[in-house]
């Protein structure tokens, strides 16, 4: 090997590491899951738990930016987000349940009222 062979693979060796430490094990689950998926029963007792699980672990996190928010979110009182998220609730629900608008909307309250009320 030549010395510019070994300084271009010292160059590469930060890009190696991320692919083989982060994108190859994301990667091999959803390898595994397209192996998987036409193979699973939605219905199933298992899949509903997982559902139960994913949404358990969403609400705690809204839950947690409520309560206990950080940055530029704890500056607002806590009735306007939860106002916000009343209002991203309604709005999802009053859509045909189109998540982005309730996301858009509860977004919309939270901007209003920051800009406002600063």
């Amino acid at each position: 090997m030549t010395e510019e062979t070994v300084r271009t693979f010292a160059g590469l060796s930060p890009y190696l590491a991320i692919l083989i430490g982060a994108a190859l094990p994301t990667h091999i689950w959803r390898w595994l899951g397209v192996l998987f998926a036409g193979r699973l029963d939605d219905q199933s007792e298992l899949f509903t738990w997982v559902k139960a699980v994913a949404t358990a672990l969403v609400a705690g996190v809204i839950s947690k930016l409520i309560l206990f928010p950080t940055g530029p979110l704890a500056t607002l009182d806590l009735w306007i987000r939860i106002f916000a998220a009343a209002a991203g609730f309604g709005a999802y629900l009053a859509s045909g349940r189109r998540l982005a608008l309730g996301v858009v909307a509860a977004e919309l309250v939270l901007l209003i009222s920051w800009f406002t009320l600063r």
